[in-house]
């Protein structure tokens, strides 16, 4: 543990904006609505903070370049802090807007800086044991903060304050940390054209991934509250549907190493769609049974990103990582920027049971693509494919860490086969 040592600075601050964005989504639309918001605003919201982190997805790079890591975090985490301030201190759906659009650009700018900084500084032979603590600080961090809502209550100055105060707070162990300023990364280029030659059914999934994961984690508060849930039940709610994400990722994971991964697509969306009809249909205001149901619906539905990024990645061929990465962050981005508008509008429009019916129709059309996929291209051989890597992020960078020994392997048995061809 002792070579982990200088990156625990980066792994606390991480822990600290992990809890604080996983608290603002909930909060926004809690307090929105508590502030007579309507659920379409509400959406929109939620539309302007994934078109800000897809914006700082693409310009960080520009900025570590420009200014180094410990300078763009530092900026970063004060116009973060700022906005959420802003926010409790002008009640205005426009105002709201603006700053999620700003608070987007600064966490996509954050986490990416952090995983850059983490891949830089990470040796192969520690890269599982930094990927198993980033996971659990983002699992706990995330879970542990819906909770500050029942404990703080969303209406009023204070929840603002504590969560502007957790960004804030973030600078310390980065400023202070014992690990100098990485070099900063090479320009990444953008290829969606290419990526998407590459496997349109990844491309589509990651699409699909972002329509119903920002849907549910922006605008299942409301319909939690809709249904008479009290705001303790929503934090249960809505941590049950991030604890739901993880406990499937491995094992649909070594399914899909083993099987074709199309297959395992197949196998989630139809469980995932069944699921969303069911919490639509059939769960009605029980509080247990929406527990178990978004429980149940997370475990298949969240993983499906990984799933896609897996699939796609056994096309990419040495180095191809990042290229592809990028390119998927891109289409989940899109997907993430339309969700939340197209739920909430749904929503207001045809009842609370909507966003689900919602999912539901997107999980449908994602089948009908996959069968299609699956009849038009064989899968590769076993032996061509990579394994399975659970992604919680988005980031290249973090895609970087997580397949970087695969890269390796990939590297070396080129490096043999050419010796054995030549």
């Amino acid at each position: 543990m002792h070579s982990l040592r200088p990156l625990f600075p980066l792994l606390l601050a991480a822990g600290i904006l992990l809890a604080g964005n996983g608290l603002q989504g909930t909060l926004i639309a809690l307090r929105g609505a508590q502030e007579g918001f309507s659920a379409s605003l509400i959406g929109f919201m939620g539309t302007a903070y994934f078109a800000g982190f897809l914006l700082g997805c693409l310009f960080i790079t520009q900025m570590l370049r420009a200014v180094g890591h410990i300078r763009c975090f530092a900026t970063l985490a004060a116009v973060g802090a700022s906005g959420t301030l802003m926010m409790v201190l002008v009640i205005d759906p426009v105002s709201w807007i603006v700053m999620r659009f700003v608070v987007g650009f600064c966490f996509a700018g954050l986490f990416t800086t952090i995983e850059s900084w983490l891949n830089s500084g990470v040796a192969n032979e520690n890269r599982a044991r930094v990927l198993a603590l980033y996971r659990i600080i983002d699992l706990a961090a995330v879970t542990v903060s819906q909770f500050m809502i029942p404990l703080f209550g969303p209406g009023g100055f204070v929840i603002f304050g504590v969560m502007a105060i957790m960004i804030t707070l973030s600078m310390v162990p980065v400023s202070l940390g014992d690990r100098s300023n990485p070099t900063p990364p090479a320009e990444m280029s953008l290829d969606l054209k290419g990526v998407w030659a590459l496997s349109p059914l990844a491309c589509m999934g990651c699409i699909v991934a972002g329509l119903s994961n920002s849907a549910f984690r922006l605008i299942g508060p409301i319909y939690a509250d809709g249904i008479g849930l009290s705001v303790a039940d929503i934090a249960v709610f809505i941590s049950l549907g991030i604890i739901g994400g993880v406990v499937l990722q491995y094992p649909l994971g070594s399914l899909s190493d083993r099987w074709d991964r199309r297959r395992v697509l197949l196998l989630t969306s139809a469980a995932s769609m069944v699921l969303a009809l069911a919490i639509a249909l059939g769960a009605g205001d029980s509080r247990m049974a929406n527990f178990v149901l978004i429980f149940l619906f997370a475990a298949f539905a969240m993983p499906i990103y990984s799933l896609a990024a897996a699939h796609a990645n056994d096309f990419a061929g040495q180095g191809g990582y990042v290229k592809v990465a990028a390119a998927l962050m891109f289409f989940y981005s899109i997907g993430a920027v339309v969700g939340p508008l197209a739920s909430s509008f749904l929503m207001e429009r045809f009842g609370i049971n909507a966003l689900f019916l919602y999912s539901a129709a997107v999980y449908g059309v994602f089948i009908a693509v996959t069968l299609w996929r699956m009849a038009a291209r064989a899968t590769p051989p076993r032996a061509e494919r990579g394994r399975f890597a659970s992604l919680i992020r988005t980031s290249p960078f973090f895609v970087k860490l997580a397949y970087r020994g695969q890269d390796a392997k990939r590297k070396a048995k080129d490096t043999v086969d050419r010796e054995e061809t030549g």
